[in-house]
């Protein structure tokens, strides 16, 4: 997660620096650090405040299945985690799920995927976020 991505989310859920830190379990130091890029956004802490970010949005804006969107055949929703925990809505937290047809060895690879990906991408317009200032 780039600084930008990181400093727009925490200003687009309207909360300080302070605020953000308490929420995400992590020092106040340590989001200064991920704001100014001094250090990388780890991805527990991205993976959070991702969740954050997603559960921020009215349910009915929250679930599109990603199975649905993608036109997954039946052989790969048998095997997704996504699908058996009927976690298409947030496909892209779950590890381990079956996007381009195989698991995805590690968070920063499935993010490389998921940040091209339609429902991602339905899910997260960053560029709102990061453009639209706190709210």
């Amino acid at each position: 997660m780039r600084k930008e991505e990181f400093s727009g989310i925490r200003r687009h859920l309207g909360k300080t620096q302070y605020e953000m830190a308490r929420l995400l379990g992590a020092s106040l130091k340590s989001v200064q650090s991920f704001e100014q890029g001094w250090r990388k956004v780890p991805p527990h802490i991205e993976r959070q405040i991702l969740f954050l970010l997603h559960m921020k949005k009215t349910p009915e804006k929250r679930y599109h299945p990603c199975w649905t969107i993608k036109d997954c055949p039946d052989e790969t929703r048998q095997t997704c985690p996504a699908w058996e925990f009927r976690a298409g809505h947030i496909c892209w937290f779950i590890s381990g799920t079956m996007c381009q047809g195989h698991m995805q060895e590690n968070w920063g690879k499935k993010m490389s995927i998921c940040r091209q990906c339609r429902v991602f991408q339905a899910m997260m317009p960053m560029e709102t976020i990061l453009f639209s200032g706190s709210r």
